[in-house]
């Protein structure tokens, strides 16, 4: 009886999230009658999938994606890389007032981006970056401290002996943290990786504010495009580019789905 109410609650709950997807993609193949038919049609009489083809094609997407691929694979490397070797320092050095530092860093996740909103963007206006994608690439190469933090229980995990057994076979700190906790840490490193690819994929508050030329543009803008300020909501086309940029998150996380239970609730609360 337990295992029944178990499985119909987890079912009745996966049916609600799962709903708003299935009625955008069922809105994406509709006819432009069925969209405003009285009553509802739920179920279209025939599948336009051509309108997904339609869309993609009534602004420069191509460009659109392909601005939103390069901010999200450097900015993914540029996370990896600099989150999980600062978090190798404050794991494995021992120097003073590192505690009190990293504390520090912890601390600076109460700031809301809506406070550093102005100040970086005077930041990167001094710099000469506004209307470039430098502005959502070079920040994810100085860390971010959620993955600093979540690294480093990873690593305070991984017995001190390796080290010791490294530094006797001649390694150096960059050798141990290049050869042996990189390796070691790539459980870790998918899920950071899966939550830095979707905040960078579906991010629009960004490249909002500094992006300008519509050449530069990702594919969050370019969806906002669907929709002017006067005229009529493109549904059809709102709702295929919607089911497109849903698809790479939805794909990785099925294939990070297994780290992020394991990691995220085991190991980022360990030490």
């Amino acid at each position: 009886m337990a295992r029944t109410f178990t499985y119909s609650a987890l079912i009745f709950l996966s049916a609600l999230f799962i709903a708003p997807f299935l009625w955008t993609l069922i809105t994406a193949v509709k006819s432009d009658a069925e969209l405003v038919a009285y009553p509802p049609v739920f179920w279209p009489e025939t599948w336009h999938w051509e309108n997904f083809a339609i869309a993609w094609t009534k602004h420069p997407f191509n460009i659109f994606l392909q601005n939103s691929v390069i901010i999200v694979i450097l900015s993914t490397i540029g996370q990896l890389f600099s989150s999980s070797l600062v978090a190798y320092g404050f794991a494995r050095f021992r120097f003073p007032g590192r505690d009190a530092i990293f504390i520090l860093l912890l601390a600076t996740m109460m700031i809301p981006w809506d406070v550093k909103m102005i100040p970086l963007y005077m930041e990167f206006n001094y710099l000469g970056w506004i209307n470039t994608l430098k502005p959502l690439i070079v920040p994810a190469w100085f860390g971010e401290a959620f993955f600093v933090f979540l690294l480093r229980q990873y690593i305070m995990t991984i017995p001190m002996e390796i080290d010791e057994a490294a530094r006797m076979d001649g390694a150096n700190a960059w050798q141990i943290y290049w050869r042996i906790h990189l390796p070691l840490m790539v459980p870790a490193l998918v899920l950071v990786g899966t939550f830095h690819f979707m905040n960078a994929w579906n991010d629009y508050l960004g490249p909002l504010i500094y992006l300008n030329d519509q050449s530069k543009y990702t594919l969050t803008l370019g969806l906002a495009l669907l929709k002017g300020l006067h005229n009529e909501a493109d549904i059809n086309s709102i709702a295929a580019i919607t089911i497109i940029l849903c698809g790479p998150p939805l794909a990785l996380f099925f294939f990070a789905q297994r780290y992020i239970m394991d990691n995220a609730l085991g190991s980022s609360v360990k030490g």
